[in-house]
C-alpha cells in the first residue's frame, strides 16, 4: 500500500479510493506503452516525463517509475480538470504482473484522493467512468494495441444536458433499446454508416467497436453536464478535425 500524504491546506475534502485489478491482453512491457505512451488510443493523450519526481499529467508528479512493473503518479494542489476544485488530491498507481509466459498481463489500479463537495456524487461518477476507462483500455489492448490513435473529442450542446439526452443520441445513433453488449448493429454516424460491435453499454456510457475505431459516449447528463463524444480511430484517413466538426454538427442537429 503506498501512503497518501497527511491532510492539509490542498486536501480539504473527504478521501476515497477505486481500486481495480483484472486480466489484460499484451505483455508488461505492452500494458507499460499504453499506460504512458499510447493513452490516446483508450483514454485521451497524456505525456509523462520518464523518471522519479518528473512531470506526470495535469500538473502531477511522477513518484514511481520502475518499467515495467509499477507506475506511480500524484497530482496535489492543482486543477485537476474542467469541473474539478483546486484542493484536490488524486493518486494513480499501476501495478503490472506478468501472465500466460508474458503473453497477457495483471494490472492493479488505485486511485486514491479526495473531494472537497459532493462528496457521493463525485465519488459515483469516479467509479463509472473508471470502470469505462479500463473497459476501454481492454478493448485497446484486444484489438488496436500499438496502433498509433487519433483522438477526438467534443461535448454536446447546453440541450444536452435534458434527463432523456443519452437515451435519444442511443436512438439516434441507431440503436435498439434492447442492443447489449456483443451485439453487432449498424449505426448512423455522421456523413457514414458504421458496421460496430456495441463493447459496452449502460445508462451512463456507449461503447462501440470498429474495424479501425473506438466510438466512446458519455451520458453526463445524469450529472448536470452536456454529453460527450470521443473517438479513438487506428485509420490511415482519421483526422481530429473532420471528426470533431462532423460530430459536433450531428450533435448540435440532434439537440437543435
Amino acid at each position: 500500500m503506498l501512503d497518501v500524504p497527511a491532510k492539509g491546506p490542498a486536501d480539504g475534502g473527504k478521501r476515497f479510493e477505486i481500486a481495480r485489478e483484472f486480466e489484460v491482453e499484451g505483455s508488461p512491457a505492452e500494458v507499460w506503452a499504453a499506460l504512458t505512451t499510447g493513452t490516446g488510443g483508450w483514454l485521451w493523450p497524456m505525456k509523462y516525463e520518464p523518471r522519479e519526481g518528473g512531470a506526470a499529467p495535469f500538473g502531477g508528479t511522477v513518484t514511481r517509475w520502475e518499467p515495467p512493473h509499477r507506475l506511480t503518479a500524484r497530482v496535489q494542489g492543482s486543477d485537476h480538470g474542467p469541473g474539478r476544485p483546486p484542493d484536490r488530491l488524486d493518486q494513480l498507481d499501476h501495478t503490472i504482473e506478468p501472465r500466460d509466459g508474458g503473453r497477457r498481463s495483471w494490472l492493479r489500479y488505485v486511485q486514491r484522493g479526495s473531494f472537497a463537495d459532493d462528496w457521493d456524487r463525485r465519488y459515483d461518477d469516479a467509479i463509472r467512468h473508471t470502470d469505462f476507462h479500463l473497459h476501454t483500455l481492454c478493448q485497446y489492448m484486444a484489438y488496436f494495441a500499438g496502433r498509433p490513435a487519433v483522438f477526438s473529442a467534443l461535448n454536446g450542446p447546453p440541450t444536452s444536458v435534458a434527463p432523456d439526452a443519452f437515451t435519444r443520441l442511443a436512438r439516434a445513433l441507431g440503436l435498439p433499446d434492447d442492443a447489449a453488449e456483443g451485439a453487432r448493429v449498424r449505426v448512423e454516424a455522421p456523413g457514414e454508416e458504421l458496421d460496430a460491435v456495441i463493447d459496452f453499454r449502460s445508462r451512463y456510457f456507449i461503447g462501440l467497436r470498429t474495424d479501425d475505431a473506438l466510438h466512446r459516449f458519455f451520458g453526463r447528463n445524469h450529472s448536470g453536464a452536456p454529453v460527450r463524444v470521443s473517438v479513438h480511430d487506428f485509420g490511415p484517413q482519421a483526422d481530429t478535425k473532420r471528426t470533431e466538426l462532423a460530430w459536433q454538427d450531428w450533435l448540435h442537429h440532434l439537440y437543435g
